[in-house]
């Protein structure tokens, strides 16, 4: 069952962040502690909004593969590049760059007039530690993201999870960001020329906690190297990002269905 834990990781991830961002929020491990290095290979079906804050879905099939080596560094589309420093079995730490994929505006008709956001790379660190057999508690920080490059989130978040058969395991997250003020006007704020464009109010929103999401997984060993998972993730928009004037739903729900293979 240990194996089965990174797809956990992996779908209960994927729901987290949404689908605004295809790279994880916090770094997980590819492989279990008590394994050198490996990987793990799949397709994920993700269902969520079409921008943060949305009331329309969106509904994307997504390739991915990750790999972790016995050194510590890293490499894939959920953890991005890095290095995990830690040698211990209870916590990581380190460095890495992972991706913020920006916003379309032709995705919605309510993101008329206000531009693109470009796809950016983003200079992170992260710390994770396991008080508890079961509980992860973690953190990350990342830089880079937006038109001008200086968007900033830090992620602070829980995790819990068990087994409940050699074959099953179930888990849950309960995770919030904070994000500084330029991130906040790239994806929330309205500015003078969006104004004009777009018809909507300008809107300068301040830096703060961008949202509060909780979330629930399971997952399933059909064969010792191969597992499916679901994960169903609630997110709550909070402080200037919830009044913003492209918002159209506070609360929204998305989900996760994956299968992967271990290697």
């Amino acid at each position: 069952m240990k194996r089965s834990s990174a797809l956990l990781a992996t779908a209960t991830l994927a729901s987290a962040c949404g689908l605004a961002h295809a790279q994880a929020d916090f770094y997980r491990r590819a492989i279990p502690p008590n394994v050198s290095e490996g990987g793990t290979v799949g397709a994920a079906v993700l269902v969520g909004s079409k921008y943060q804050g949305s009331d329309e879905s969106r509904v994307r099939v997504l390739p991915s593969i990750d790999y972790q080596w016995g050194n510590g560094f890293f490499v894939g589309a959920l953890n991005g590049v890095g290095y995990n420093a830690s040698t211990q079995p209870d916590r990581a730490y380190g460095v890495r760059v992972t991706a913020d994929f920006g916003r379309k505006e032709r995705r919605s008709d309510a993101l008329r007039g206000l531009g693109d956001i470009d796809a950016r790379p983003e200079l992170g660190a992260f710390f994770n530690v396991s008080p508890a057999s079961g509980i992860t508690l973690s953190s990350s920080l990342r830089y880079g993201s937006g038109n001008d490059r200086k968007g900033l989130v830090v992620d602070l978040g829980a995790g819990w999870s068990t087994p409940l058969s050699p074959s099953v395991r179930v888990g849950s997250t309960l995770a919030t960001s904070w994000v500084n003020s330029d991130y906040m006007q790239d994806y929330f704020g309205i500015g003078a020329d969006q104004a004009l464009r777009s018809g909507y109010a300008q809107f300068a929103p301040s830096s703060g906690f961008r949202d509060v999401r909780l979330g629930a997984s399971m997952v399933y060993r059909i064969l010792p190297a191969w597992s499916v998972a679901g994960s169903v993730t609630y997110t709550e928009l909070l402080g200037d990002a919830r009044r913003s004037p492209i918002v159209r739903q506070k609360g929204s729900t998305s989900a996760v269905l994956a299968l992967g293979y271990s290697f």
